[in-house]
């Protein structure tokens, strides 16, 4: 059985005071046998993990280079995510890779720097409308996680998690039907299959567009997803709480 996982995106949100009051009342009420994440900007993942000690609640991070260290001014080293004791980055977020202009080999070799320090990526694919209308989500689904499964290699792959994020369902507050979603689950799982069943049985695939307490739970119950990547709704206590419940 693959533990659920639910993974809130706080992208650039929050302040000192904000993130305090969140997470006092998301620990304070919550109660669930998922794992749960919260990825907060990097400049504030320290003093959050410290107001966490002693939950179950994690944190994680929005972003990291493929480079160990050097000259690239306002960069985060996956050798700094590990000394901090931060175990999840999410990679290839459709944000990163839309105003950014990350690319699939980008996003392989972030994926390719975490995993060799035993990080553990949350690796984001997924379709736009108009691939979505023009009948191509499998085609760019395929690609995406293809790239970073060719990158990486058989060692690499130990421990990794997806997350299906269609780009048209990102803060528009449209949402996959769960038969929308699970298709594209499913070939995602059916994709790792084909390179090692045992790997494709382990991998938690989370679902992460427009996620919130109303529809988590029919996501969630489908055969292939395994959690969520939550964004606008993990910014309120008692939403995000919700959707961790639905999970477990």
């Amino acid at each position: 059985m693959r533990q659920p996982l639910v993974a809130g995106n706080w992208k650039m949100n929050g302040s000192l005071e904000e993130n305090r009051k969140l997470l006092d009342k998301l620990v304070s009420g919550l109660n669930t046998k998922a794992e749960v994440l919260v990825c907060p900007p990097s400049v504030y993942a320290q003093g959050i993990r410290e107001q966490l000690t002693g939950s179950a609640i994690k944190v994680g991070l929005q972003n990291v280079s493929d480079k160990a260290s050097g000259a690239y001014t306002g960069e985060v080293s996956p050798l700094m995510v590990k000394d901090l004791g931060i175990e999840y980055v999410v990679i290839g977020h459709s944000e990163r890779r839309s105003l950014f202009g990350e690319n699939d080999e980008d996003v392989a070799a972030k994926f390719c720097a975490l995993t060799d320090q035993g990080l553990v990526p949350i690796l984001c694919v997924g379709e736009t409308l108009e691939e979505r209308e023009a009948g191509d989500t499998m085609k760019v689904v395929t690609a995406q996680v293809e790239a970073v499964l060719r990158t990486a290699g058989p060692e690499r792959l130990a421990n990794f998690v997806i997350a299906y994020e269609p780009v048209w369902a990102i803060g528009t507050g449209l949402t996959a039907t769960p038969e929308q979603a699970q298709e594209v689950h499913a070939v995602i799982r059916g994709l790792l299959a084909e390179h090692d069943q045992a790997m494709a049985d382990r991998t938690r695939i989370l679902y992460g567009g427009s996620m919130k307490a109303a529809n988590a739970a029919d996501l969630i119950a489908l055969p292939d997803v395994d959690g969520g990547l939550v964004g606008g709704a993990s910014l309120i206590a008692e939403e995000f709480q919700a959707i961790c419940h639905a999970a477990g």
